[in-house]
């Protein structure tokens, strides 16, 4: 029996203008992902960089509008210098990080150009694990300098005239983290005075950038979130976001730990907007700090043996491992791995995500940057022979196209759920969340265009929703349509991704701008109305 829900929408309750930037994507070299999808000079199209043209084409079809680079865990190790200038000059080192060679064929500088070709804007992590403070001088200097000293001429020099003109910096990547190389863990006040001088002095070079300083890498670390309000006491008005990372996991197979993946999320960006308004507070500061989620994903994992009495206690071997037989690694772009398939419903995988990015909107006066790990695989799915589609793009592709102008609060009446607290192993470890609601909504109204779009997911696996969506706050609106996304194959493989996009739903009807819709277990649903003429 489908279960009643209703949604209302008023213009009048805004939250705030929408960033483009929350769509963005993060890209670090892992696996394939750099030397594979984006290089791979052996590769039928590839240009006269090396980069695979077929994936920049697929890539620029998409509206993903920023991309997070070069990393990562991989910066806090890597010299930037060594990447610039001839390839044949060129140092390669171990990337302790990822245990894997890096041979620096995709350098600073192709990083850069690779973004330029595809349209996207860079968003640049610098090393302040083992960098420092003339480190990042010199390397906004070559990047963003016009020209007339030793690093903007060098540039020139290796074939790049114009500054880059890279507008966001990330002061480091994670460095609260055990795993990290050089890693601030035990000193959260020493890491926050190197960020405020080392953005002091960024911002003398190009007063035109914007910083991100590290917050806690992950809300199931002990340490937060004290060690965020360390860090935020020594750098909060020299720095413009807070770089903010969280990977929710469920077991696999449960769609209720899945489907309440975004409450969590709404757990970390509210604690994190409290802790920054405190600071702000503390400083007698007029500037309200923005949030950067720029590293984020939801993902199934394997339940492991729990060790108790180990309460979110970080094991070495979890993070990282001292083991004698392991080998580095050296990734051939020639030679990439076959596509694979998530060990899960394909919908989950779609929604997750995209859930996520929901959760963003509903705090869009504050979240101004949001980076998907996965994105740009979402965004364009690459192997070594095909540039694909895989059903996750369709939400995503949907918030991005119709996700802009501002974001307005939704009123949910449905059932709701309880989620039990669970753990996966030593430190995924979760809280219970009481009254989930089945029915997840979020709602974007370009006030330019007129248009409104309302986005809403069936969080129930297991039955339909009698929907009523009221926009009768709305005036001299039309009704576009309604998409809806939803499978009864549940099976991860190749036939269900094929078979699974975004169709009209044939049975909704709209009448004095109240909607009537069945909304399918765990699909996907847009909600359009444009200005009438």
């Amino acid at each position: 029996m489908a279960k009643k829900a209703k949604v209302s929408v008023n213009p009048n309750f805004r939250i705030g203008n929408i960033s483009k930037r929350i769509y963005g994507a993060f890209m670090e070299p892992i696996g394939s992902i750099v030397y594979g999808n984006m290089y791979n000079p052996k590769h039928p199209t590839a240009d006269e960089q090396g980069f695979r043209k077929d994936w920049i084409e697929a890539l620029k079809k998409t509206d993903v509008p920023a991309v997070r680079l070069p990393g990562g865990n991989f910066v806090s190790g890597w010299d930037w210098k060594d990447s610039i200038g001839p390839k044949e000059n060129r140092k390669e080192h171990l990337d302790l990080a990822w245990h894997q060679y890096y041979p620096n064929d995709v350098g600073h500088d192709e990083y850069l150009q690779w973004a330029e070709k595809v349209g996207l804007e860079p968003m640049y992590t610098i090393n302040l694990g083992t960098g420092g403070i003339n480190d990042a001088i010199y390397n906004v200097e070559y990047t963003n300098h016009e020209g007339g000293t030793y690093w903007s001429e060098l540039r020139k020099k290796n074939g790049h005239e114009k500054p880059y003109g890279v507008k966001v910096w990330y002061l480091g990547n994670e460095m609260d983290g055990p795993w990290q190389v050089a890693s601030w863990e035990k000193d959260p006040r020493g890491y926050g005075i190197l960020a405020n001088e080392t953005s002091k002095a960024m911002k003398w070079v190009d007063g035109s950038i914007e910083t991100a300083v590290c917050v806690s890498s992950s809300p199931d670390l002990s340490h937060f979130p004290d060690w965020d309000l360390q860090v935020l006491k020594e750098c909060y008005n020299s720095v413009d976001y807070i770089s903010m990372h969280h990977y929710q996991s469920a077991e696999i197979g449960n769609y209720a730990q899945f489907m309440a993946a975004s409450r969590y999320y709404e757990d970390y960006i509210r604690t994190e907007i409290g802790l920054c308004d405190y600071v702000q507070a503390l400083m007698h500061s007029p500037k309200v700090m923005k949030l950067s989620l720029d590293e984020y994903g939801v993902m199934p994992l394997p339940k492991k043996e729990l060790h108790f009495g180990r309460e979110r206690y970080v094991e070495p071997g979890t993070h990282y491992a001292f083991d004698p037989e392991r080998k580095y690694v050296r990734h051939d772009p020639d030679n990439m791995p076959s596509r694979s398939f998530p060990p899960m419903d394909p919908m989950l995988m779609a929604l997750g995500n995209a859930g996520v990015i929901m959760e963003m909107l509903r705090h869009a006066d504050r979240v101004k940057i949001g980076c998907m790990t996965s994105g740009l695989g979402v965004a364009a799915g690459c192997d070594h022979d095909h540039v694909f589609t895989i059903p996750a793009y369709y939400p995503y592709a949907d918030l991005m196209k119709y996700g802009h102008g501002i974001s307005l609060q939704t009123a949910v009446d449905c059932e709701k759920y309880d989620l039990e607290s669970f753990a996966l192993d030593d430190t995924h470890k979760y809280h219970e969340q009481n009254q989930v609601d089945f029915i997840d909504s979020a709602a974007a109204y370009d006030t330019e265009t007129g248009e409104l779009t309302v986005f809403v997911i069936n969080r129930d696996w297991e039955d339909s929703a009698d929907f009523t969506l009221d926009i009768t706050g709305l005036t001299g609106m039309r009704f576009e349509g309604h998409t809806e996304m939803f499978t009864e194959n549940r099976t991860p493989d190749e036939e269900a991704d094929k078979n699974l996009a975004p169709t009209e739903a044939k049975d909704t009807v709209c009448n004095e701008m109240t909607v009537k819709a069945e909304l399918k277990p765990l699909s996907w649903n847009v909600f359009r109305f444009v200005k009438e003429v």
